[in-house]
């Protein structure tokens, strides 16, 4: 159609309008710009978020039974387990046990939260553990002169352990004797070490067998908590309300949202801030198109007073602007596509920006671009470009053909 062939021509550069070029230049660039910022923050968001999640879950729960008020432990948790996993969504209930202690290895000494895990045969196993870094899980099964540990790889290495050497748990107040509590000290072997890779956990986290963890706190046969894997996370609210009606006004179903709520609310909330703030990036773009089709408006008058006078219809011309601003939404945001997901690709595989574990517990910034994301900013680029192509198509039409005409 006509409209479109003069359209394409108008945004060609000729040597009178060299300044109309530059600014249609420059609204291309706006778009790209915007819309591969977009891309990339986003996938940045994602892959925090993501990254975070999966490294939290691999050895966490997606729903906790716990106490309301920290006592003598959860009662009659063998009765209560099975009754747990037979609710919709649910893939294992298994009893695990929290405690706090010292560790201290050949170079140094550190704090160690302990958690004490089912390890007979069957039993459930966190993705942490399935795959360890050094060493296995059979040595938190073995029954042999020394109780296994399994420790996060920072903290093995921080402490100087190596696998299947001997480090020392100290429990500040493990004995209590008619001076007191005092601690105990317990001998482990290193059975292994694992890499979630998340910073808090390979720094201070420490696994034993439920019954090696019970000994070595001086504790009968109870536990603190009933951790319940699911087979879809996001069920996770539905299957915490489930468990309430089963686990009584003692306890407690807490969901691994609420969990890490200020964590996920604070990366929810920079999501929407990334999209506002990288988003007036796109105004722009929408102003420079704007100012691009008013100068082709006021330099192409004469022609379209041509075009009016030969029985062009003002919906036609209408669309000639419109079509102009769309094609330099078009441009801009395939441009800005392209190179947004370039950069989000190798970035991920060659991991280009290194972070501090220390500070982010991650070691590089993640990219996870979803194709959602791409629709949504191109839509999005493309609604602003026609947006701004309004007013300039409507100036077009209002010109009068014998006005414009009259001294040419």
């Amino acid at each position: 159609m006509f409209e479109l062939f003069i359209a394409r021509r108008y945004l060609r550069a000729k040597r009178k309008q060299v300044v109309i070029s530059v600014i249609t230049l420059i609204s291309v660039i706006g778009v790209a710009a915007g819309v591969m910022a977009l891309v990339i923050a986003l996938a940045i968001n994602n892959g925090f978020r993501d990254t975070l999640q999966r490294n939290l879950l691999g050895a966490t729960a997606h729903v906790s039974v716990l106490e309301k008020e920290p006592g003598t432990g959860i009662e009659h948790w063998e009765l209560m387990a099975p009754k747990l996993a037979q609710i919709p969504h649910v893939k294992s209930a298994a009893p695990a046990l929290y405690e706090s202690g010292y560790v201290s290895g050949p170079v140094q000494g550190a704090g160690v939260a302990i958690k004490g895990i089912d390890v007979r045969p069957g039993a459930p196993v966190a993705d942490t553990l399935r795959h360890l870094k050094t060493g296995s899980l059979d040595g938190l099964r073995a029954t042999g002169d020394l109780p296994g540990i399994v420790l996060g790889s920072r903290l093995a290495e921080n402490i100087g352990a190596v696998t299947g050497k001997q480090v020392q748990l100290v429990i500040p107040n493990g004995q209590l004797t008619p001076f007191g509590p005092r601690p105990s000290y317990v001998r482990l072997r290193v059975a292994g070490t694992f890499e979630s890779g998340f910073y808090d956990l390979d720094a201070n986290w420490g696994f034993l067998s439920l019954a090696d963890a019970q000994k070595a706190f001086d504790l009968a046969d109870v536990v603190n908590s009933i951790e319940l894997m699911l087979d879809d996370i996001y069920q996770a609210p539905q299957v915490a309300a489930a468990a309430e009606k089963l686990i009584g006004p003692k306890l407690a179903a807490t969901t691994w949202g609420e969990q890490n709520k200020q964590l996920l609310s604070a990366l929810t909330m920079e999501r929407t801030v990334t999209v506002v703030t990288i988003g007036l990036i796109q105004l722009v773009a929408a102003l420079n198109i704007l100012i691009t089709l008013v100068m082709m408006v006021m330099e192409k008058h004469r022609d379209i007073a041509i075009l009016m006078s030969m029985g062009a219809k003002a919906r036609q011309i209408r669309k000639v602007f419109v079509y102009e601003g769309a094609l330099i939404g078009a441009v801009g945001t395939a441009i800005g596509l392209v190179i947004g997901y370039g950069v989000c690709y190798f970035a991920e595989r060659y991991q280009w920006m290194k972070l501090d574990p220390q500070v982010y517990s991650i070691p590089y910034v993640p990219f996870e671009p979803r194709a959602f994301d791409g629709i949504w900013i191109a839509a999005a680029a493309m609604a602003v470009s026609l947006i701004a192509t309004l007013y300039p198509a409507r100036s077009a039409t209002r010109i009068a053909p014998v006005e414009s005409l009259r001294y040419e």
